[in-house]
């Protein structure tokens, strides 16, 4: 039987950059597991025939990949982009899927949204993984992005998130900041870019008037997009990357995906 499809989750957006980086993303983790399958793979060619034949897996092409077994990965979109989630899952065979939502925060459109897709589907086995963040992982990037935008040791930093009006996503946010805090060994002073108070503008000023020489802006989110561009007229010294697919994420969200073929393969048990 075929590895469950993953369908990865995204929040959409008029940026051909922003689309492009999802892209980017879901390629990456396509790349990821179908790399994990060939261990998988490898170490059963291994322990069955020996040596000749794990190296015969080592070299497999990427049509073999396929037949092994690697899941397949689509892409969905909630606002602005479609296709939406319910329609990917209506449009899988009816093997199982597992809806990876790439969210930053758990708000509305992980606690909403995401649910009545699966629902609307109609698709009779989906296991819907936790959202991407917040998680250490992400700061590890957060900070590798600061670092190339030209932070460095004793600047201040904004850490800017898009917004909610949901208070578990804004608790979601603070958990983050106080992630990348812990890793850059000082306060990273949280902002917002659209929904939420203090704006990232005026958290920029409020630090510099403090008497910080240089600020930085620490983008918490996933894409290039409007958002993004705003953090460029923040006033800061630097602007970071969105957080992108870097390959620590690209493992978090494969991580999401493997811990929750377990919920899937319970249930048929079941």
């Amino acid at each position: 039987m075929s590895a469950p499809t993953l369908v990865l989750v995204a929040h959409g957006t008029r940026s051909a950059r922003g689309v492009e980086m999802i892209a980017e993303l879901a390629g990456a983790v396509t790349r990821e597991l179908g790399a994990s399958a060939l261990a998988r793979e490898v170490r059963g060619g291994f322990d069955r025939t020996g040596a000749g034949a794990d190296f015969g897996a080592a070299s497999a092409s990427l049509r073999e990949l396929a037949i092994a077994g690697a899941p397949r990965v689509r892409t969905a979109f909630v606002d602005v982009l479609g296709p939406t989630p319910a329609e990917v899952l209506r449009d899988l065979d009816p093997g199982p899927a597992v809806v990876v939502p790439a969210f930053l925060a758990s708000g509305y459109h992980v606690y909403q949204d995401v649910p009545r897709e699966v629902a609307a589907s109609a698709h009779g086995a989906v296991a819907v993984t936790q959202a991407m963040g917040p998680d250490p992982a992400l700061a590890e990037v957060m900070h590798l992005r600061l670092r190339a935008a030209g932070w460095r040791p004793g600047d201040a930093v904004v850490f800017a998130a898009a917004g909610s009006s949901d208070a578990r996503a804004r608790r979601d946010v603070q958990r983050a900041a106080n992630l990348l805090s812990d890793r850059i060994g000082s306060t990273a002073h949280l902002a917002y870019i659209a929904t939420g108070e203090p704006k990232a503008p005026d958290v920029v000023a409020a630090v510099r008037a403090s008497g910080a020489p240089r600020v930085f802006v620490a983008s918490y989110l996933l894409a290039h997009g409007l958002f993004h561009q705003r953090l460029h007229e923040a006033g800061a010294d630097g602007v970071a990357e969105p957080i992108g697919a870097h390959p620590s994420v690209v493992r978090l969200l494969a991580d999401r995906y493997d811990a929750a073929i377990d919920t899937l393969t319970a249930a048929r048990v079941a």
